[in-house]
């Protein structure tokens, strides 16, 4: 197979890397479109810079996706609110499960960009507060901090209060 550009460790990291880079971005989007866009969007970034990145790439590319996110984001307009599709029917412990994840889901992409980005960086790619802080390029302690306000935030969410009261 030929190469797809003058760099095939370039098209290697990418054929290797995209799955996790686009999790990453989905996580940061809520939108899958928009996750290919920002994954794409960073791998150009990344493309022109290949010959200067050391070692491995990954954790360069990733900050590139959540830059690019949290930069967009500040000139999005978000005057739109996208409405999911109603799934398929499932079993009653599946719905449940679906609907608090749905739920989770929503007050997640409510918070601010950088605080989602600290959350998905913490909680979904399980990266330290240092490896977050590089990745943002920001001190740890702006990590916790901005992971502290996301969740409080999160935790006075009054659409993840339960039927009984309980958060």
């Amino acid at each position: 197979m030929r190469a797809l550009s003058k760099r095939p460790e370039f098209d290697a990291f990418v054929a290797n890397r995209w799955p996790r880079l686009l999790r990453v971005a989905y996580l940061l989007t809520g939108d899958w479109a928009g996750a290919e866009d920002l994954v794409q969007t960073a791998l150009v970034k990344a493309w022109f810079a290949w010959r200067r990145i050391g070692g491995d790439p990954e954790p360069y590319v990733r900050r590139i996706v959540v830059t690019t996110f949290v930069s967009h984001r500040r000139r999005r307009w978000i005057g739109e609110v996208p409405v999911g599709t109603v799934p398929d029917v499932m079993g009653a412990d599946a719905a449940a499960g679906h609907a608090d994840r749905d739920l989770l889901w929503r007050a997640l992409l409510r918070l601010p960009a950088k605080q989602r980005a600290v959350l998905v960086l913490r909680y979904f790619e399980d990266l330290s507060e240092e490896q977050i802080a590089a990745t943002l390029g920001v001190r740890a302690g702006t990590v916790k901090s901005q992971a502290s306000k996301a969740l409080a935030r999160l935790r006075l969410d009054e659409s993840l209060v339960d039927n009984t009261g309980r958060r």
